[in-house]
């Protein structure tokens, strides 16, 4: 049985999401929630992705963490407008703390709203936060059964970027498997075997966000 309180809480956030929603598409405003485990490279490869395309897109971030401003510092650095969010323990964002953030922003003529999740495979794919999309960082590191282990947020997330494929050589992991798994839960989920340290794959990354971004914009 569903503890009641537990489902007041998602419900309510469902209420803010759609509300978060309305104002992402009357802005014309391609939002995507950014989810993985600690350590993944969320950040570095945000950092990049930034970097790469800030003369395309304008782009801005809302910054997820447990404590300290540290990610938000790191993406500032890029230009891009930043601002975080603390969940003092919190083990995600919801779209109460994603609506406060927003209505703090200037997000005026805003291409894309990158929301940088709690880093946590679990939670953070039961609280949608108003995006168009779920996007999830599995780094090579961490282990090719994670699909398997946490089905939810791969089950749920619109693209599966496969981070670290620079150290292949050094740790087991199967390329394969992984993305078998995943499209076993998600039929429509696009993979992207990417470095953010090199810079391998990150065009297909970049070429889905342009195409995206067109789609939002002629919505």
């Amino acid at each position: 049985m569903q503890i009641p309180v537990v489902r007041n809480i998602l419900e309510a956030n469902v209420v803010i999401a759609k509300e978060l929603n309305k104002i992402f598409l009357q802005r014309k405003i391609l939002a995507l929630n950014l989810m993985s485990s600690p350590g993944a490279g969320k950040t570095t490869l945000l950092e990049r992705t930034l970097a790469d395309l800030k003369n395309e897109f304008k782009m801005a971030v809302i910054e997820g963490d447990v404590q300290t401003n540290n990610d938000a510092r790191r993406v500032a650095a890029t230009g891009a407008q930043a601002l975080q969010i603390n969940t003092d323990g919190g083990c995600h964002l919801d779209s109460s703390m994603v609506l406060e953030a927003v209505n703090k922003m200037n997000l005026e003529g805003v291409d894309i709203l990158f929301i940088e999740n709690v880093g946590n495979l679990v939670c953070p794919a039961e609280f949608s936060v108003g995006e168009d999309y779920k996007v999830t960082i599995l780094s090579v590191a961490e282990g090719d059964d994670k699909p398997e282990k946490y089905p939810l947020i791969f089950a749920e997330s619109r693209v599966m970027l496969l981070n670290k494929v620079d150290l292949l050589p050094y740790v087991d992991f199967n390329l394969e498997r992984a993305s078998n798994f995943a499209r076993s839960l998600n039929k429509e989920i696009e993979i992207f075997p990417v470095s953010a340290k090199t810079g391998e794959g990150l065009d297909s990354w970049y070429d889905w966000l342009r195409q995206e971004v067109a789609k939002k914009k002629n919505l």
